[in-house]
């Protein structure tokens, strides 16, 4: 029989990704869009008429 679990040796792996920072429901694919990730023309063009 092997020592207490103290005694064991772990290798902890860094490039695992255990959760990821963002799930694929809060993606826009998620929301039926069409997934671009650039939203600067669409933030342009939706601009209040008191900004100009």
């Amino acid at each position: 029989m092997s020592g207490p679990d103290g005694d064991r040796r772990v290798d902890f792996f860094d490039d695992l990704d255990i959760l990821p920072d963002t799930t694929s429901d809060e993606r826009p694919l998620g929301w039926g869009e069409d997934g671009g990730d650039d939203d600067t023309a669409r933030l342009v063009d939706e601009r209040p008429p008191h900004w100009d």
